[in-house]
């Protein structure tokens, strides 16, 4: 009977006797639905965690996909005003030609108006001063006699030319 005397004895009697009272009023069951839901809520909650990190993946390439789509967009706009801009600048330029061709035009013809001007000036100066020395040199030297001979020779010239 040295058996029942020693304290590990009735320590190890006393843990089953624990856990046969555990076993009867299923105190095992309670905790491992305990532990089942728990098991179950944390991946419940890990199954929230994984849609949560599904949509922000979806959200965060939706905003990549639109940030790219403003990029692209702001190139095209950016393109489109250099070849508008590049297109008015050649508009600009060639109506600048053309209108410094007109006035070239313009200032040309009115330099060969004022130089045939300048040139009728001068031959009616010209016809003039001749006429006028003209009429100078024949009152000099014409005499009553010499007018009628010249009178008369132009009439026979006249004669022979519209015969």
């Amino acid at each position: 009977m040295d058996v029942l005397s020693t304290p590990e004895f009735w320590v190890a009697a006393s843990f089953f006797l624990f856990l046969g009272a555990v076993f009867y009023f299923g105190a095992h069951k309670k905790v491992a639905s305990a532990l089942d839901a728990r098991a179950a809520a944390i991946s419940k909650e890990l199954d929230d965690a994984r849609r949560l990190k599904e949509e922000a993946e979806k959200v965060l390439a939706d905003y990549r996909r639109r940030q790219k789509d403003a990029v692209d967009e702001a190139k095209d706009i950016v393109a489109l005003a250099a070849k508008e801009a590049e297109g008015f600048a050649e508009e600009t330029r060639r109506s600048m030609k053309e209108q410094f061709e007109r006035r070239m035009r313009l200032a040309e013809e009115k330099i060969g108006r004022a130089e045939q001007d300048a040139v009728r000036e001068v031959r009616s100066a010209a016809v003039e001063a001749a006429v006028a020395a003209a009429e100078g040199l024949i009152a000099k030297k014409l005499t009553p006699d010499l007018a009628k001979k010249l009178v008369s020779d132009g009439i026979d010239t006249l004669k022979a030319k519209l015969n």
